[in-house]
């Protein structure tokens, strides 16, 4: 009997060989799986399809609608298993186009311990990505189509989506080449590229990167770095980390500047909350800083800058995300295209579950854009 890696691997293999030949001939099939593996906005359903059919495949016994063993039997199996010991390192070897985390710790799927007919409603968004998920296990248990061949074209479309992310990037980022004698954008036009940047949709990670790419660029003028950035749904608790950004000293390891993000308006609690944080960390920091998209409302402002005798010694503000940005590139001026291409770097290099393809792609167009004009 074959591993699960030797089986995504020979499965993995035949996808490339057929390109663009689908495996599959039943149209509405190929329909099902097309939209669930081309589905941007929600990856938990192209992880839960390969889990399933990786099960089937490696134990035919088993119902692929089963993939939770408290349902029982010997039909059922650990979907989530097959899924973080198995797939993880696949998708992360090959660079395929999904969620870097199970799809079973999702909320549609962590509490579930039913069979998943394809009546079964789970709650997200958008809903077809789940109506197909379901129809497609139906259809394996049923024997309209192999649980091999459903592998094999969702393996074929992950790879062509991947290639086809690619080429478009390697064609935007080849667009922004342009001779040395060319005038760099101004700091104004820096901003007003952000704001852009900021106003599309699901840009909540762009503030922490915007604060960690001026740290980048002026590190050597600072004497002071930004710490390795967490993952963008990682908790405070399991990461240790106190925010989103931390600042140390370029030769001493010791924290002494957090960023906080805030996509709201920042309110007396979460003051409160901060001052907490500030209490229990050891060695004391000497800034907590929010950065905000919102309004600054001037009372909770003013309660942010009473709190230096209160914390002994640590300042606690709260600052406007695009005037921070403008402040930063005005006082470096120099520095403010070596700014852009950190954050390019930035933005390019996060996974898409916390920069997403369109996001990216929107940068590389708002800046082409900007140069252009220039």
């Amino acid at each position: 009997m074959a591993s699960p890696r030797e089986l995504l691997d020979a499965a993995l293999a035949e996808a490339v060989k057929l390109g663009k030949t689908p495996a599959i001939t039943h149209n509405d099939v190929l329909g099902r799986i097309d939209f669930v593996c081309r589905c941007i906005s929600n990856r938990a359903g192209v992880r839960l399809l390969m889990s399933c059919m990786l099960a089937k495949l490696h134990r035919p016994e088993v119902d692929p609608r089963k993939p939770y063993t408290e349902i029982g039997g010997k039909d059922s199996f650990s979907g989530r298993t097959y899924d973080e010991q198995h797939l993880t390192g696949f998708i992360s070897s090959n660079r395929l186009p999904c969620n870097s985390t199970t799809a079973f710790l999702t909320p549609a799927l962590r509490n579930q311990d039913a069979v998943l007919t394809k009546n079964t409603i789970l709650v997200g968004r958008p809903p077809q990505v789940y109506r197909d998920t379901l129809q497609l296990l139906d259809d394996v248990a049923r024997g309209k189509v192999t649980a091999e061949q459903v592998l094999i074209d969702t393996l074929r479309i992950l790879v062509l989506v991947r290639d086809e992310k690619q080429e478009r990037m390697k064609t935007l980022v080849a667009a922004l080449q342009h001779g040395e004698d060319a005038l760099p954008l101004a700091s104004e036009q820096i901003v007003t590229l952000l704001r852009q940047h900021l106003a599309c949709k699901h840009s909540s990670r762009l503030p922490v990167l915007i604060v960690a790419a001026a740290y980048q660029a002026a590190a050597k003028h600072l004497g002071e770095k930004a710490m390795p950035l967490q993952g963008h749904l990682a908790a405070d608790e399991q990461t240790g980390a106190g925010g989103d950004v931390e600042i140390c000293l370029t030769n001493d390891e010791r924290v002494c500047t957090i960023y906080e993000m805030k996509s709201k308006r920042v309110t007396r609690g979460d003051i409160d909350r901060a001052i907490q944080k500030i209490a229990e960390r050891q060695p004391r920091i000497d800034n907590h800083v929010f950065i905000t998209t919102d309004i600054i409302e001037d009372e909770v402002a003013e309660y942010a800058a009473t709190m230096y005798s209160e914390t002994n010694g640590t300042e606690i503000a709260i600052l406007d995300c695009v005037g921070f940005v403008r402040h930063f590139l005005h006082l470096f001026h120099r520095l403010r295209i070596q700014f852009l291409d950190a954050y390019q770097a930035l933005v390019l290099g996060e996974p898409d579950s916390a920069v997403n393809q369109p996001l990216k792609e929107a940068f590389l167009s708002l800046r082409h854009a900007a140069e252009s004009d220039e």
